[in-house]
């Protein structure tokens, strides 16, 4: 038996399915070392700007991609500024696209984060966590799949470019696989890198998560 194609097909109702481009944002000095959060004023690094022409690049080639959307904060709109450019778009803020609030944590070395003890609930049981002084990932999860949902019903039969961050992606590619939460900190997302999810009157399909290099066309988008 051939295996199931990740082209957008039709529905029932004759139109194809929305979809949802989930980028996260190109790196900063600080990614990979500390914890920032909802700061203000961290902006890409050189190698961050690198990052966000190459991805700007990549979606450039296809066609269908009607409107991007970024989360608020600097690094997400930066990058979505070189995607918005390369595609002749202007992006459009989404609150429901923000990062996590880590409350007390903000600016944490993630060295120093994995030495509390309630890093191993972090990591093992996300779904019972909420940081000290900020947001559940439960309430993060409920609000970027709202946020998603709602961009995938704005633009039906289109591509819609969703800049974000990695703990946002993660938990709307669980809630797509119908994951439990407590098991979205196994899914990788790559600065720069695009993760899509089909959304049809049947459900989400996810066609892609962590894709860094290659032609996007393949996943049936152009």
């Amino acid at each position: 038996m051939s295996a199931p194609s990740h082209r957008p097909s039709r529905n029932g109702g004759g139109r194809r399915a929305s979809v949802v481009l989930l980028v996260r944002h190109a790196v900063t000095a600080s990614t990979g070392v500390r914890l920032p959060g909802r700061a203000p004023g961290l902006h890409l690094s050189d190698k961050g700007r690198r990052q966000a022409e190459a991805v700007a690049a990549r979606l450039a080639r296809l066609r269908r991609v009607a409107a991007v959307y970024t989360s608020p904060i600097d690094r997400a709109r930066e990058t979505a500024a070189a995607i918005g450019k390369a595609l002749g778009e202007t992006p459009r803020v989404e609150p429901g696209l923000l990062e996590v609030d880590i409350g007390e944590w903000t600016g944490l070395t993630i060295a120093r984060a994995s030495r509390r003890p309630e890093w191993q609930a972090v990591q093992r049981h996300p779904s019972g966590f909420r940081f000290p002084g900020g947001e559940s990932f439960m309430t993060l999860q409920a609000r970027v799949v709202d946020a998603v949902s709602r961009l995938a019903g704005r633009h039906r039969g289109a591509v819609v470019v969703a800049v974000s961050h990695a703990d946002p992606i993660k938990a709307a590619v669980a809630h797509a696989l119908g994951a439990h939460l407590d098991l979205f900190q196994r899914i990788v997302v790559s600065p720069a890198s695009v993760t899509a999810i089909a959304y049809r009157p049947s459900g989400p399909t996810v066609l892609t998560v962590n894709s860094v290099d290659g032609d996007l066309a393949a996943l049936g988008l152009r």
